[in-house]
């Protein structure tokens, strides 16, 4: 017990004393290294140290020699004798590289914005195109609801003169046996199809309005067939009954003129023969 004891006591002030000796980092200093950070980054091209020093003529300084030097290798003498190659000179490779990414932010900004752009024309033509949306037009709700609503509520198969809005029921079978009401039954069907197809199909706003109104010219045109269809048969059977009262009455006075002209010849000349 007192051995681990005397190991605790022994471990932790070395545990502090490493921590403190590697949590101090020696800062480096070299004039070279800090000469070559100037020159390849921006501030000037040049200052190559080490600096050569001479002695009656002849360099002595080793480490230039080395470095810069003959004893150099051939690529240290090109760099140091070749162009300036600052990346952040003002017509540098990093200058460059950041005058082009400015202009490809730009470019993808301008491209961006005809890109949401894009995105709200489609969406826009999508509302415009879909059938989901078109209950809520302004158009639609403003004037054409109004105006095509009897067509929508009209019965699909009429299969009486109140369902066909006709005066009565003779005018109707009337109209059935001559052909009337089967011809204003595929009238109907025809509406009722462009109605539905206006109303479901996906397709422009434009042409869309464009069904609306023909279907509401040719809903007009109906109405106008069946008022049409309606008077002239009801006038058809009007003068048809005038027409049957007019003829049963001559016949009955021709018959009694006759009876009594008869009666007045033999009253006449009965006693004659």
């Amino acid at each position: 017990m007192k051995r681990n004891l005397l190991n605790q006591l022994i471990f932790i002030p070395a545990f502090f004393f490493a921590s403190f000796s590697f949590g101090q980092v020696k800062r480096l200093n070299d004039p070279s290294i800090v000469a070559h950070n100037k020159r390849m980054v921006f501030e000037s091209w040049g200052d190559f140290r080490p600096y050569p020093k001479y002695t009656l003529g002849i360099q002595t300084n080793f480490a230039y020699a080395t470095v810069w030097g003959w004893l150099s290798p051939a690529k240290n003498r090109d760099y140091k004798d070749g162009a300036d190659i600052r990346p952040l000179k003002p017509n540098g490779l990093e200058v460059q590289r950041l005058v082009e990414l400015e202009f490809q932010r730009k470019e993808a900004e301008k491209i961006k914005i005809q890109v949401d752009t894009l995105y709200t024309r489609n969406v826009q033509d999508l509302a415009h195109w879909s059938s989901a949306t078109v209950s809520a037009d302004p158009l639609w709700l403003l004037y054409y609801n109004r105006m095509l609503t009897p067509l929508n509520s009209f019965p699909i198969n009429p299969q009486n003169y109140i369902q066909w809005q006709l005066k009565d029921d003779k005018t109707y079978q009337n109209m059935l046996a001559n052909g009337g009401i089967a011809h204003l039954e595929k009238e109907l069907a025809l509406l009722k199809d462009k109605y539905k197809n206006s109303r479901t199909l996906d397709m422009p706003r434009g042409k869309r309005f464009l069904m609306y109104h023909e279907t509401l010219i040719g809903w007009r045109n109906f109405k106008n067939q069946l008022r049409a269809f309606d008077n002239k048969n009801t006038l058809y059977l009007e003068y048809k009954k005038l027409l049957t009262k007019s003829r049963t009455r001559i016949e009955r006075n021709w018959q009694i003129k006759d009876i009594t002209l008869a009666r007045k010849v033999m009253m006449e000349y009965h006693n004659k023969f």
